[in-house]
C-alpha cells in the first residue's frame, strides 16, 4: 500500500510543502538542510528530546524527521495557550535547547540568515520560536519544531525573538487576543522565567527591536522575491504594522527596560 500523506500546515515559507506520513514529517530541502540535520543530531546525541530527529531523505528528495506529537498555537488562540503556564514553560523549554546546543560547534556549516553581528556570541540559536513553530501538550511546551532559520547567533537573541512574539511586543491597539494589556508583564515574566541575567536584561528591549527589524526584513524580502506566502503577508497589513511596531519601540524603550529591572 503506497504510504498515506497527509498535509500539514507548515510555516510561511512552507506552506503547504509540508506533509507527515506515518510517524515521520517531510519537507523540503533548503541550502542550510545539512547544518540542520547535523544540529538535530547533535541535540538528540546529547539527550535533547524536545526536537524532531533527523531520519534521511526520502525518494522525492525531501528531509524525513520523526512527527512530534502534540498541539502548536495557531489563530484564533485557545485560552489555554495564552496563560502565564503556558508562557513560562516556553521559556523553560528555550532554556533547556540552549543548554543542550551549548556544545554545538556551527563553524563550516552553511545557515540560512545571518544575525545582526552584536547578537552572534556563536551558540546555534533557533532563531524562530513563533507561537506555531513549538509544540504543547496539556498545555505546556514540550519541543521546538521548524529550524530553517536556526544558525550562529546567542541565547540574548533568541530570548529576544521569543519575548516579542509570545509577550507579544507591539502596540496594545494591534493585539487581538487576550494578552491585550499584558504585554509588559508578560515580557518581565518570559525572562524570570528563562533566568535571563542581568547584563541581558539590560540588552534585551534593543534586541528584541533589532529582531523585529530583522525578522520583517526578511519577510519583505521574501515578498519582493515573488514568495506567494511572504506576499500576500507583507501586503495584507504586515507593512504598516512594522512601522507601528518600530516606532512603538523607541517611544516605548524606557518603560519596558523597567519594567525589566523592577
Amino acid at each position: 500500500m503506497p504510504e498515506v500523506e497527509t498535509r500539514l500546515l507548515g510555516g510561511t515559507a512552507n506552506r503547504g510543502l509540508v506533509v507527515r506520513v506515518g510517524q515521520t514529517v517531510r519537507r523540503p530541502l533548503r541550502a542550510s538542510s545539512p547544518a540542520v540535520h547535523a544540529l538535530l543530531d547533535h541535540l538528540h546525541g546529547v539527550g535533547f528530546d524536545a526536537a524532531p530527529a533527523f531520519l534521511g531523505v526520502d525518494d522525492q528528495g525531501r528531509e524525513v524527521l520523526t512527527y512530534v506529537p502534540g498541539e502548536t498555537v495557531t489563530a484564533p488562540y485557545p485560552a489555554w495557550s495564552m496563560t502565564d503556564v503556558a508562557l513560562e514553560s516556553v521559556a523553560h523549554l528555550l532554556r533547556r535547547y540552549h543548554e543542550a546546543v551549548a556544545g554545538f560547534d556551527p563553524v563550516g556549516y552553511t545557515w540560512a540568515e545571518p544575525v545582526p553581528p552584536e547578537y552572534d556570541e556563536g551558540l546555534v540559536g533557533h532563531n524562530d520560536p513563533n507561537l506555531d513553530n513549538i509544540v504543547f501538550r496539556d498545555g505546556l511546551a514540550v519541543a521546538l519544531i521548524d529550524f530553517d532559520l536556526a544558525g550562529p547567533g546567542s541565547a540574548l537573541w533568541d530570548v529576544a525573538a521569543a519575548a516579542r512574539l509570545w509577550a507579544p511586543l507591539r502596540p496594545d491597539a494591534d493585539i487581538h487576543d487576550p494578552r491585550q494589556g499584558h504585554a509588559l508583564t508578560r515580557l518581565r515574566r518570559f525572562a524570570d522565567a528563562y533566568g535571563l541575567t542581568n547584563a541581558d536584561r539590560v540588552r534585551l528591549v534593543d534586541a528584541a527591536a533589532a529582531n523585529h527589524i530583522w525578522c520583517m526584513d526578511y519577510v519583505r524580502r521574501g515578498a519582493e522575491s515573488g514568495h506567494p506566502w511572504f506576499h500576500q503577508r507583507w501586503t495584507t497589513g504586515e507593512s504598516t504594522l512594522t512601522t507601528r511596531t518600530n516606532h512603538w519601540f523607541t517611544t516605548h524603550h524606557d518603560v519596558l527596560l523597567k519594567c525589566l529591572a523592577d
